[in-house]
């Protein structure tokens, strides 16, 4: 049986935005940066360290797995795309047709005249 978590995930997931926030804010190296969050929040920097790989490895799979339906969502949208064009160009092909036929005249039958 594992032993049970110390940290709960809000506390995991506050350690590793300080860890970035301090990154960001004051230019320091991944290693000072983890010590100086561990030495705050009172946790191991080794500790600090497996949180934040885990969560990198939790946003890059996020990630692939976003690309992949985008890529899916944008190859069906191109799909039913190429339909409708082929569609609106039989249509447009009918109506030019239909519309054809109904300038053309059409020859009238004169009646026959009566002799007087």
């Amino acid at each position: 049986m594992p032993a049970p978590r110390k940290y709960d995930t809000e506390t995991r997931e506050r350690a590793v935005r300080m860890y970035r926030d301090r990154i960001n804010e004051h230019g320091d190296t991944k290693v000072a940066a983890r010590r100086h969050v561990g030495a705050l929040i009172d946790v191991n920097p080794d500790t600090l360290r497996n949180w934040i790989d885990r969560e990198n490895v939790d946003t890059s799979t996020a990630a692939e797995s976003s690309a992949a339906a985008n890529a899916a969502e944008l190859k069906a949208l191109r799909k039913e795309n190429a339909e409708l064009r082929r569609a609106n160009e039989i249509l447009k092909t009918a109506s030019a047709f239909f519309a054809a036929a109904e300038v053309v005249p059409r020859k009238r039958e004169v009646p026959p005249r009566r002799l007087r």
